[in-house]
This record gives C-alpha cells, structure tokens and sequence, in this order.
C-alpha cells in the first residue's frame, strides 16, 4: 500500500505515533488510508448537506476494511459569486481544489480517495486531482436540488433571475418577486436544472468515475445517503482490484461524455471542463472532436434552464444510464469503456430502461436532432 510509507518499520515509530494522537489504533492503522474529501461549508447550498454524505461515505469504508481519513476543500457558489467580484475567484478555485488534494494525498501517502463534491468548479477540480494522483478513487455528489413551485408551475434558480429581469422592467411588484425568492430553491443541493453543476455530476457517472445514480438522485432522498455508502463499500472493492482512474478515463470515456452531454442538453462549460480533466488523464478532448459528435448526437431531454424538466425528472425518467442505454443502442457511445464498478459499459446499461418517454424521447423523436453545442471559429476567435 502506497500508506506503508508512512506507517510500516521501526522507522515510522514517529509517524505512527502521530496517528495515535488523532484516536486511531494498531489495527486501524493497518487498514488502507482511504482520503475523504468533503466539500462541506455553510454557505453554498448545494454543499450544506456534505457531512451527512461523508457521514454515509465513512460508514461504508469503515465497514468494508478500510480506514476513512476526512479532509475539507473549498467550494464557491457561482450563483452567490455572480453579479460582483466574487466571479473573478470561482474558475481560480478549480485550480486551487486540485492542488490542495495533492498536497493532502502526497503530503500523508494516502491509499484512495472518495471525493464528495456537489457544484460547478468543485466536480471538475476533484475530478482533475484524481486523474492526476491516480490512485483509486471514486466521485459521489451531494445531489441536485428539488425543483420550485411557484404558482403551481416548476421553478427554479433561473426562475429568480427571470423575476428580477420582470422586476427591473416595471412588470413585477417586491412582494411578487419575494414570493419567486422563497419559493423556486426549495432544499439543500445543487440548483435543480442542467445547469454546469447537475451536468458535471452527469459527466462523473458517463466517464464512470461514479455510481449509476450519482447524476440525478436528489439531494433530499434517503437514496442518496445509500449511495455514498455504497461508494464507500466500492473504493475497498476498487483498491482490491486496483482499478485507478487512468484505467476508466480513456478517450472513448470522454467521448461518451461528450455525447451523453449532448443528448441531456447540457452546459456548455463542459467544453471548460471536459477538456481539462481529459488533459489530467493524459487524452486529448479538442472542441473539434466535441463538435463533431454534436452533430452526430440528438437531443433528447428537455431541460432546464432551456426547456421544462428538472433533475428530478431525469431521475424518475431511468436516469443517466437510461440516456446513454437509448445512445448505446444506436451506436452514439462505446460500450468497452471501464467504470469504477470494474464493468464496460455495456454491462452496466443491461438492465437500463427509459421509463417516461416525454423526459428521455427516443432518437426518432428527438428535442432537436443535433446536441446543443456548435464550435465556431472566425476573427474574434480563431482556436474556435
């Protein structure tokens, strides 16, 4: 274990010792150093709830042989940030979550790494530590966000700002706009549409870096909580079999991604992340290979802030794995490709079915018949 260095010989008398000192016995010791990285703060939303997920997550390395060690990150709200100087910081941010997980792993020889993150540059900045570090390491998110009610209809973030814009222009009343505000963030979680958030959460579950479930099962939900301890229970399974990430993040991983991104409609800063953690990996993700599979790939969810379901709706729907099954069978993404669980990824959509057809719409009868994202290139920019 890469932990013996710091904890095997007479030598590490000192190191040993040390551990002591936080509580952990001569047996615990012996057990793999399995990191924690909980994204937990009080200010963001969709990260309020993490030590309940950590909770979750402990239990089930703990129960599996493994010795959990939690440690904290950062993580900005972009909605929070926006509008003011504190957008300068939330890209910089990625960077930051990256680098202080490795210092973490490298600095205590950790032997594994679960990474509980939830929103927009948090996801991205676990993802790039792992495939840079890799050792194994497993992604499971705090979930999406309920979605709003307001005035019988669904609401959501995006329905706040639109309020604001009506306000602004002499259309809504301070009271009309407080109801819009009280009502459209209902619980914990990332904000409820296919927002960068919900879509990087997707995209952990695409390239198998997650759980099937990681993308859409709400914040709220006791199934939630199962899931981070079944993460907990597969990062031991994970180090047994000693499946790192740079076996899972392999260019067909990341072409799955892209076309699984394309058929939920989402954010387009995925062509900000994407690329990046490919580039961690060691794989080439360029705009073109992105906008070529764009064009090959339909459109298949109606999503907010673009079009009327939710998250949630997804979830019911089948889920991600119930998208990429209707992708698989036409031949849109590749079935070898390795996950956490050790299955490709045809295994794993075996049992994958879509369950509402007005959410997840066949490829005869797509949202539109091409993905939501076009490159261009021209003067203003000529790397497109």
């Amino acid at each position: 274990m890469n932990s013996d260095k710091i904890k095997k010989g007479y030598l590490r008398a000192p190191h040993r010792s040390l551990l002591k000192a936080g509580g952990y016995t001569d047996w615990e010791i012996e057990r793999p150093f399995v990191g924690v990285v909980n994204a937990y703060n009080a200010i963001n939303p969709g990260h309020t709830h993490l030590n309940r997920i950590a909770a979750a997550v402990k239990s089930g390395v703990y129960a599996f042989g493994g010795l959990p060690l939690e440690f904290p990150v950062v993580g900005v709200c972009d909605g929070i940030a926006m509008n003011h100087e504190g957008m300068r910081f939330s890209l910089p941010s990625r960077e930051l979550i990256r680098d202080s997980i490795e210092v973490m792993v490298k600095g205590h020889a950790l032997d594994a790494l679960v990474l509980i993150p939830n929103c927009d540059k948090i996801v991205p900045g676990m993802a790039m530590a792992a495939a840079e570090l890799n050792i194994p390491a497993i992604v499971i998110s705090g979930g999406p966000m309920l979605a709003g009610l307001t005035h019988g209809r669904s609401s959501d973030l995006n329905s706040v700002f639109e309020a604001v814009g009506a306000r602004a222009a002499g259309r809504m009343g301070d009271e009309e706009l407080r109801y819009y505000e009280n009502t459209a963030c209902p619980t914990c979680g990332s904000c409820s549409g296919m927002f960068t958030a919900n879509t990087m959460n997707c995209m952990m579950e695409v390239l198998g870096l997650a759980l099937p479930g990681n993308g859409s099962i709400s914040a709220v939900l006791a199934a939630r909580e199962r899931l981070a301890k079944d993460a907990g229970r597969q990062i031991m399974l994970m180090i047994e079999k000693n499946i790192r990430p740079n076996d899972i993040l392999t260019e067909e991983a990341f072409e799955n991604a892209v076309a699984v991104d394309m058929a939920l409609g989402g954010s387009t800063n995925t062509t900000l992340h994407l690329p990046a953690i490919a580039d961690c990996a060691g794989v080439k993700l360029s705009l073109e290979k992105m906008d070529e599979i764009s064009r090959n790939t339909p459109h298949l969810c109606s999503m907010s802030p673009g079009g009327i379901y939710h998250i949630e709706d997804i979830d019911r729907a089948g889920g991600i794995s119930a998208v990429m099954r209707e992708l698989y069978n036409a031949g849109k993404i590749h079935g070898d490709a390795m996950t956490c669980t050790g299955e490709r990824v045809r295994e794993k959509l075996k049992n994958a079915k879509v369950l509402d057809r007005d959410v997840i719409r066949p490829l005869s009868n797509p949202v539109d018949p091409e993905g939501g994202i076009a490159v261009l290139k021209g003067n203003l920019a000529p790397l497109g």
